[in-house]
């Protein structure tokens, strides 16, 4: 079983430019290694609430599960982050009434919402780390064996015209950005993403 390591919330950052984007960044706890996680508005506003402990009038979405799961006994026990192969991240729920457990899949922003409302832990695996992750410290001068990206500020999927890239380059493009801090770009991105998703379904 591949290893899996505890992440931490860090926060939620918001691109001026493109208006209701936001990318929330999770740390591997102990490391500077972190994973930039594209989200929208309404996602970024439930985590944000309760990082800024705001109280809103009425209960948010997320409070009313935490509420409705306690009423029944059931808590939830961690929140396991994965990538699904177009390159989006998901995330699976383990719940416990205390005698068994149930996995759910879900967004990984639900998670986190779910997650730093009850306190449960966070992890993801080694390949995720690796795949999307970057090190906050690293500079050009040093060497990441495990690195994805280069320092190379380049990225090699720029000015290039989204339609003609497979969903896993769209995917390496996406997190190239991000890791940037192109958040305009990522979600130009992104969008390209869901559209093909989107046709897939259908």
């Amino acid at each position: 079983m591949e290893k899996r390591y505890r992440l931490e919330l860090i926060g939620i950052t918001y691109n001026q430019i493109e208006s209701g984007v936001y990318a929330l960044v999770l740390q591997q706890v102990g490391t500077t290694r972190r994973i930039p996680i594209i989200i929208g508005f309404p996602e970024a506003q439930a985590i944000e609430c309760k990082l800024q402990e705001v109280a809103t009038p009425r209960p948010l979405t997320h409070d009313t599960m935490v509420a409705a799961l306690a009423s029944f006994g059931i808590s939830l026990v961690q929140v396991d982050i994965y990538k699904l192969p177009n390159g989006v991240f998901a995330a699976e729920l383990t719940f416990s009434d205390g005698n068994t457990e149930r996995v759910i899949d879900s967004r990984s922003s639900d998670a986190v919402a779910l997650a730093i409302r009850v306190g449960a832990p966070i992890y993801t695996s080694e390949s995720v780390l690796r795949e999307a992750g970057f090190d906050a410290d690293s500079s050009c001068s040093s060497v990441e064996s495990e690195a994805k990206l280069s320092c190379d500020s380049h990225n090699p999927y720029e000015d290039v015209d989204l339609s003609t890239l497979s969903i896993s380059q769209l995917s390496e493009a996406m997190m190239h950005a991000a890791e940037k801090e192109d958040y305009e770009e990522a979600a130009r991105i992104k969008n390209e993403i869901d559209k093909r998703n989107s046709q897939n379904e259908k």
